[in-house]
C-alpha cells in the first residue's frame, strides 16, 4: 500500500500548524499530543528554545515520531538555547533534525552573515558569499527530499514594494516556500497588510507566508490564509513561551473552517 510523504506543498487550503515552545522532549512530545487534539494539520517545532543536552538524532526521532505523519515544520533560530552557536552549527543541527523525520526547514535569509541577524535591516542578506552558503544549504536540504522555507522577520511595517522584492529574493535562492514577517500598529497599516498578501497571492507562482506583529496584526493573522498564505501559524495556549500575536489552534480552525469568503459567482 502506497504512504503519501508528509508535505507542506500543494494543499487545497490552508493548513493549521501548532507551534511548540518547549526545552524538553517530553514537553515538545505533550504539546505535539494536544495540539493535533486541538485540530492542527501540521506542527511547527522551534528547534532553538529545545535545551542542548537535548538535541540528539535519539531525542529528534521520537520527537518527530510522536507527530504521527503529520507534516512537520522546524526553526533552529540563533538565541534562546542556540546562544553561542555559530551559523554554521545552526545550518548542520537544521540538517540533522531534517534527517531524523522533520518535513520542512526554515533557513533565515540573513543566515551565514552575522550582521544581518533578527529584526535588523530586512533580515536579507545580500552578501554573495551569503547567499552562496545559503543556496547549498537548500540544494542539500532538496538533495534529502525535504522542503525549504526562507524566512525574513523584519518586524516593522515594509510598504509593498520591499515585501515583493524581499519575496523575489528569497525565491531566487531556492526557497520551495516563502515567508516574511513585518508589522502593523495601525488599523491602515493592517489594512495594507492584507493588500499586501492579495497581491503576493497574485505576483508569487510558490507558496508564502506572510504575517505580522505589532499591536494591529490579529485581523491579518486569521485572515491571511483565506487571502493566500500557506498556513495559520497557531498555539494550543497562550503561555509564557508562545508568540502572542498566534492565534490559538481551536480559533484559526473556528475561522478556517467557517468563514465564507470567497467571492459570489454572478449568473
Amino acid at each position: 500500500m502506497l504512504t503519501m510523504k508528509p508535505t507542506f506543498l500543494n494543499q487545497n487550503r490552508p493548513l493549521i500548524t501548532g507551534m511548540i515552545l518547549k526545552d524538553n522532549p517530553d514537553s515538545i512530545r505533550f504539546a505535539v499530543k494536544n495540539s493535533i487534539y486541538d485540530g492542527a494539520d501540521c506542527l511547527g517545532i522551534q528547534l532553538e528554545c529545545l535545551k542542548k543536552e537535548y538535541k540528539t538524532e535519539e531525542n529528534y526521532k521520537k520527537i518527530f515520531a510522536a507527530c504521527s505523519g503529520h507534516p512537520v515544520y522546524i526553526t533552529n533560530y540563533r538565541g534562546n538555547e542556540n546562544d553561542g552557536f555559530s551559523d554554521e552549527k545552526l545550518a548542520d543541527e537544521l540538517v540533522k533534525a531534517l534527517a531524523c523525520g522533520a518535513t520542512l526547514g526554515d533557513v533565515p535569509a540573513s543566515l551565514f552573515d552575522s550582521e544581518s541577524g533578527m529584526g535588523i535591516g530586512l533580515e536579507l542578506s545580500m552578501k554573495q558569499d551569503a547567499i552562496d552558503c545559503q543556496m547549498r544549504l537548500i540544494d542539500k536540504i532538496h538533495s534529502m527530499d525535504k522542503e525549504v522555507l526562507m524566512s525574513s522577520h523584519v518586524l516593522k511595517f515594509t510598504p509593498a514594494e520591499t515585501v515583493l522584492e524581499i519575496a523575489y529574493e528569497q525565491k531566487k535562492r531556492g526557497a520551495d516556500i516563502i515567508k516574511i514577517v513585518t508589522a502593523a500598529n495601525s488599523d491602515e497599516e493592517q489594512m495594507e497588510n492584507l493588500r499586501i498578501t492579495t497581491l503576493l497571492k497574485k505576483e508569487l507562482d510558490i507558496p508564502f507566508l506572510f504575517l505580522s506583529g505589532g499591536t494591529h496584526s490579529k485581523i491579518h493573522r486569521m485572515i491571511g490564509p483565506q487571502l493566500g498564505c500557506i498556513t495559520y501559524l497557531a498555539v494550543r495556549e497562550h503561555d509564557d513561551r508562545a508568540v502572542p500575536t498566534q492565534p490559538t489552534i481551536r480559533a484559526a480552525k473556528a475561522v478556517r473552517d467557517n468563514l465564507d469568503y470567497l467571492p459570489d459567482i454572478v449568473e
